[in-house]
């Protein structure tokens, strides 16, 4: 009964997110421009700080990781594919989503919650303004646009906190490692990481947003869906991933 209701939940939420985001701005009824912009800034540019320094440290370890195996054969120089490939294909886009998740997914539950909590939500519906538009449409565009690019982010600083360690410690020509490292990507390499961002962005903020609808009771309450929001959008991450890289495993 309780699985019941938790899918009939969130289909309700997605189908009304599809609606307001998708149908409605055809019938007149746009997407609140500013608001959109106001989250773009909250979820993606106060969080390049954090993305890239996990980044570049995520880049220095998988060379070293890399060189660890490598040295053995006698080639350091493929440091460079190992560290372009995984990062721009599995690391980059799945670490940005995590640091995502903790920080604005959980923002997302903690807003939506503390206006359920407070019957704000009621107040809105109450004054014709229909919640999901108002508070969810906005969060969604944001993280649709904002992941994908804090992905790519990532993906530069990885690659040179991998290019850092192996000009200096592994004392790797710097033009030999860019060469290896432009001949090891693919363009096909980079949109799978921009696709599996952007797939991301919707899981996080219809996580987010459940999470944050499903308050019955008062603050207590708003923390322990905040903590539950952060916990499945990590989950949904991983699965999405798996369900994307089966994917392209099998059809590229």
């Amino acid at each position: 009964m309780l699985l019941s209701k938790t899918v009939h939940d969130v289909a309700r939420l997605i189908n009304e997110t599809f609606h307001w985001s998708c149908i409605a701005p055809l019938k007149g009824k746009p997407v609140r421009i500013k608001a959109t912009v106001t989250e773009m800034v909250r979820t993606g540019y106060n969080s390049i700080p954090i993305v890239s320094v996990i980044s570049f440290f995520v880049g220095i370890i998988l060379a070293l990781q890399a060189a660890y195996q490598l040295k053995r054969f006698g080639a350091l120089i493929y440091v460079a594919n190992l560290v372009g490939v995984s990062i721009t294909r599995e690391l980059g886009p799945i670490l940005t989503a995590i640091i995502v998740s903790g920080r604005s997914g959980s923002a997302f539950a903690a807003e939506i919650g503390s206006m359920k909590a407070a019957e704000e939500i009621d107040a809105l519906t109450s004054m014709g303004i229909n919640p999901i538009r108002f508070l969810v449409v906005p969060k969604l565009f944001a993280l649709m646009i904002m992941l994908p690019a804090l992905t790519v982010v990532s993906d530069f600083i990885g690659i040179f906190g991998g290019f850092a360690l192996s000009v200096t410690l592994l004392e790797l020509h710097p033009q030999s490692y860019i060469q290896q490292t432009l001949d090891a990507l693919l363009v096909k390499d980079i949109m799978t990481g921009l696709i599996k961002a952007w797939a991301f962005g919707i899981g996080i903020t219809i996580v987010g947003a459940y999470q944050g609808f499903q308050v019955r009771g008062g603050a207590e309450e708003v923390g322990q869906r905040t903590t539950a929001s952060v916990v499945a959008s990590i989950f949904l991450v991983i699965v999405f991933d798996l369900f994307f890289t089966t994917l392209f495993y099998y059809f590229t």
